[in-house]
């Protein structure tokens, strides 16, 4: 990764706030928190429908976020993250896809709003980003003060004639040690899933010119862990 780069000359596709920094952690690292993750007790695993994870920085409940420290292996991720980009992971959920797992369709809750940042480890895998029905709401809106809870970046795509042929389903294959990370309206008008399959695959034409994704080769699922700041 060059660290020398903005995070803005990391953005891909045609949605203003989508980032993708290949080779964030280097393959010693790589191989570390993969050891980590599953040296961890069996009672740190969390059985769900599909898929099992682990909760590190906090938990969840109906009256928001109970806060925990992060173990130091974490620690050192979420602070390269913050050294870099500014952003403030604090909460960390490690899920595990193995083949023909996956998630549906789904938005993070208000607890992480408004950015999430996932770290692809072992296979490369797919995920897809599908508009939210709110997202024509937004659209319609347009020219009565909506702009004002955009970004920057979004308020420049709102402001273009090419606004309704921005915003459509897209793909994105996050290969190991690779860094993604979503924020502001894809985090609250985009669902984001993984498909259920042993392979995982995207269309170029999502992302034409981004070499990095290799779109015309397909992988098996596997593992991903999600950093998230608290509101």
């Amino acid at each position: 990764m060059e660290m020398s780069k903005t995070l803005n000359e990391f953005r891909v596709g045609s949605v203003p706030t989508v980032f993708y920094i290949p080779d964030f952690v280097t393959e010693s690292e790589h191989h570390h928190l993969l050891k980590t993750i599953y040296d961890a007790p069996i009672s740190k695993w969390k059985s769900l429908t599909n898929r099992r994870l682990q909760n590190w920085g906090g938990v969840v409940h109906e009256k928001g976020l109970i806060a925990q420290d992060l173990p130091p292996w974490l620690n050192r991720i979420t602070e390269r993250i913050n050294e870099k980009w500014g952003l403030f992971p604090s909460s960390v959920n490690i899920n595990e896809y193995l083949h023909n797992q996956g998630i549906m369709p789904r938005q993070d809750g208000p607890a992480y709003y408004p950015v999430v940042a996932i770290l692809s480890l072992g296979s490369p895998v797919g995920i897809a980003f599908t508009p939210h029905s709110n997202l024509s709401c937004r659209v319609g809106a347009h020219g009565n003060g909506a702009e004002e809870k955009m970004s920057d970046q979004e308020a420049g795509v709102m402001n273009s004639s090419e606004w309704l042929d921005n915003f459509h389903p897209f793909s994105i294959i996050l290969m190991p040690r690779s860094l993604l990370i979503f924020k502001d309206m894809v985090y609250s008008e985009y669902l984001h899933g993984i498909k259920d399959s042993e392979v995982h695959g995207c269309n170029r034409t999502s992302f034409p010119g981004c070499k990095c994704y290799k779109c015309s080769e397909s992988w098996s699922s596997s593992a991903l862990v999600r950093f998230s700041e608290r509101a």
